[in-house]
């Protein structure tokens, strides 16, 4: 079963719609590649879906654990090269809650580098990834 629907709107931009939920989002081509860049660019969603994806794998093990992980924020920045042009590395940053004993804070950090996307991305993307707790 397919996972998603992107329709090509024009002028260098889609609308992506994940099926099982009807969510949507537009993405646009960036303005240093004729885009408007007026929305996220399609590599912006691969270097923030880094993120998500850590995220979501911390706050299984966190519920594991008892410990409270929401509005925890990551703010992702993604780094791109030329030929060929690709994103060279991404760096997240977490911004995580006060109190979490320093043992589930290594428990925590270790899961987010097993995610799936983190384990998807290509061996020449660096990640970089620092974890702020309070």
């Amino acid at each position: 079963m397919s996972t998603a629907k992107v329709t090509y709107l024009g002028n260098l931009r889609t609308k992506c719609e994940h099926l099982k939920s009807g969510s949507t989002f537009i993405t646009d081509a960036p303005t240093d590649n004729n885009g408007k860049g007026e929305a996220f660019f399609p590599t912006d969603t691969v270097a923030t879906g880094l993120a998500n994806c850590m995220l979501t794998v911390m706050g299984i093990k966190a519920k594991d654990l008892n410990v409270d992980l929401e509005g925890s924020t990551a703010l992702v920045t993604k780094e791109m090269t030329s030929n060929p042009r690709r994103i060279s590395k991404i760096e997240v940053v977490f911004t995580l809650p006060n109190g979490v004993a320093l043992k589930n804070q290594k428990i925590l950090e270790k899961t987010a580098s097993t995610c799936p996307v983190h384990h998807s991305l290509h061996p020449d993307i660096e990640k970089l990834v620092k974890f702020n707790w309070g």
